[in-house]
């Protein structure tokens, strides 16, 4: 099972990827949850050429990825599940829910660090909201990101089979949560329960920095509820909330060259209080 995952990795994540940015895309089509400022065309080629740009940074930088990296494990015993007896059900529940804590604790660290912010405010830049909004990283976030799950896979020992379904679910639940959709006042409320919602994850690309400094998760809601970075609602309603980041209020953050530029011009933004807008210094 472990050799089919490696052998077909790029191919089943590739067709779960399309799959379900074909289905958030139709959905937004058919019932939006929030009108659009700027046209999506421009958009849209801008955060795809992005994670393009990324995956293949990626692929030229390191010799493996994390499924190669659990697939290195497995064969140098290295790692807590190849340490330890434990069953492979078990071992397989515990990497996803031990991966999404990593990305929930990597997310809270890009909003942190100055240097980390850098990079991660390209994707806050977006001043639309959606699908493709969740694969809008710079190349080097993607580069990061990838190195903190290839040692997080490392120690774990995790199975082949779960960072591959990892993977999947982090792209797909990524493209869900951003889309420009919303649940209902019924459905959204449990749902995130256990998963992060559009109307969820929409208050943390809020305009406001004591907004888009909470609800950091990707896939599970339960990390910011256990962590204290958990908010409701924003305090603007959610179709027509401002998003993005003030500094950066017109259209330059739709096209590509300004966007993989942003990380190495101006200043990372001035420590505020809760409460505060979060502009960035333009300096």
């Amino acid at each position: 099972m472990s050799a089919f995952f490696l052998a077909h990795e790029s191919l089943i994540r590739l067709a779960a990827f399309g799959g379900v940015l074909l289905a958030m895309a139709v959905w937004e089509a058919a019932a939006p949850c929030r009108a659009r400022r700027f046209e999506r065309r421009a958009r849209w080629w801008t955060n795809i050429a992005m994670s393009a740009a990324g995956t293949a940074l990626v692929r030229l930088s390191l010799p493996v990825a994390a499924v190669g990296t659990a697939h290195w494990a497995a064969e140098a015993g290295f790692g807590l599940f190849n340490r330890i007896e434990a069953p492979a059900p078990l071992a397989f529940l515990l990497t996803l829910v031990a991966l999404d804590l990593t990305i929930y604790g990597q997310h809270v660290a890009f909003h942190r660090f100055d240097l980390l912010w850098r990079m991660h405010r390209v994707h806050h830049a977006d001043p639309d909201i959606d699908t493709t909004t969740g694969i809008r990283f710079h190349p080097a976030e993607i580069l990061v990101s990838m190195l903190v799950k290839m040692l997080a896979v490392a120690l774990l020992g995790a199975p082949v089979a779960a960072v591959v379904v990892f993977e999947i679910a982090l792209n797909a639940t990524s493209l869900f949560n951003h889309a420009n959709i919303s649940l209902g006042k019924r459905i959204d409320p449990l749902m995130r329960l256990a998963l992060v919602t559009p109307d969820m994850h929409r208050v943390h690309h809020s305009i406001f920095r004591d907004e888009h400094d909470m609800n950091f998760g990707f896939n599970l809601s339960i990390w910011d509820r256990l962590f204290g970075t958990y908010r409701k609602s924003p305090r603007e309603e959610q179709r027509s909330m401002r998003i993005g980041l003030d500094a950066y209020p017109g259209s330059e953050p739709t096209r590509l060259l300004w966007s993989l530029a942003l990380p190495f011009v101006g200043a990372a933004r001035a420590p505020s209080p809760a409460g505060a807008t979060g502009r960035e210094k333009t300096e």
